[in-house]
């Protein structure tokens, strides 16, 4: 397949694109190295894609690029762009947060719906929910999102469905739940529990500990990206683990792995939900959903850590 990866230097876009280039696809991925968190570790991310034959990178903004001629040449584009992190989208920067989820969005539909475009995967959130009505959840469960974040990103998966249904676009909306893996995100719990063992300094423990989360390995959400992108199927569906763990559960896998973390505890945060849990059957029957990765395996990749090679070069 030909596809465009858009966030292609983001912690998901980029396993997204090396695993497209490890089926055979030629891969354009789109960044714009935002700030959100140190643009060197994008580069680092990217350092393993540039150079493989099948791969281009363009950089720039998704509101300024023209983005319709990439489209027109692609089989599928895989839509990870956006504004993440639920602590952060209060106050003055939920402005950021509009922008770059939402009205980047309409701009990725509008070139879709132009250049006719085969197949389109967005990367929607669990953060959807808030605090859901029922554990494990279904996609027919009212969204209610607690956060500024999760309100952008429903917005953003009710416009794909809009352009689905007015314009016939097709789009498949993906509720991710708590990603994890290497290359994560510096201010996920999990690359802050790992970075903190491996300094040996205390980890803030925002709770009592126990709000549990659906932990899905990247490995698995990239394969379920491009099994939904090679389907027939379009609408909204869920990507979980296939497993509900709470924090000081996983915190007590780390330690049994080598990676011990002294905790100390603080106050729960505003945005953050109780608990999250996929109901994964839409997925199993609509592209073949299966995830494989349990959460002792996911931790010890994430511990033993892979080295990233130096950059090649300026990537803009």
């Amino acid at each position: 397949m030909r596809a465009v990866v858009t966030g292609a230097a983001g912690f998901i876009g980029s396993h997204l694109c090396a695993h497209l280039l490890s089926r055979g696809d030629q891969v354009i991925g789109i960044d714009a190295l935002t700030d959100f968190y140190p643009p060197a570790r994008k580069h680092r991310n990217l350092a393993g894609l540039v150079g493989h034959e099948h791969f281009a990178f363009r950089y720039g903004d998704l509101l300024r690029l023209r983005l319709e001629p990439l489209f027109t040449q692609a089989d599928a584009v895989y839509h990870l762009a956006g504004q993440p992190g639920v602590r952060g989208s209060w106050g003055d920067r939920f402005a950021l947060y509009l922008e770059r989820n939402v009205l980047v969005t309409q701009r990725v539909l509008e070139a879709a719906r132009d250049a006719r475009l085969p197949r389109l995967v967005f990367a929607s959130s669990s953060s959807v929910y808030g605090e859901a009505e029922s554990c494990p959840t279904p996609e027919t469960v009212r969204p209610r999102p607690v956060s500024p974040y999760g309100v952008t990103k429903l917005a953003a998966e009710q416009l794909c469905e809009t352009y689905r249904t007015v314009f016939g676009v097709p789009a498949t909306s993906l509720r991710l739940f708590s990603v994890y893996g290497p290359r994560q995100r510096p201010d996920m719990a999990f690359a802050r529990l790992v970075e903190a063992a491996r300094e040996g300094r205390p980890f803030p423990l925002y709770g009592d500990g126990e709000q549990s989360r659906d932990f899905t390995y990247v490995g698995d959400v990239v394969a379920a990206m491009r099994a939904a992108a090679r389907s027939s199927w379009t609408g909204v569906a869920n990507l979980g683990g296939g497993g509900e763990v709470t924090m000081r559960q996983a915190i007590a896998v780390l330690g049994e792995l080598g990676a011990p973390v002294r905790v100390v505890a603080g106050p729960a945060r505003p945005g953050d939900a109780r608990r999250t849990s996929a109901d994964i059957t839409l997925a199993q029957h609509a592209f073949g959903y299966r995830p494989g990765t349990d959460l002792r395996s996911g931790l010890a990749s994430m511990v033993k850590g892979a080295p990233t090679p130096a950059l090649p070069g300026s990537i803009r």
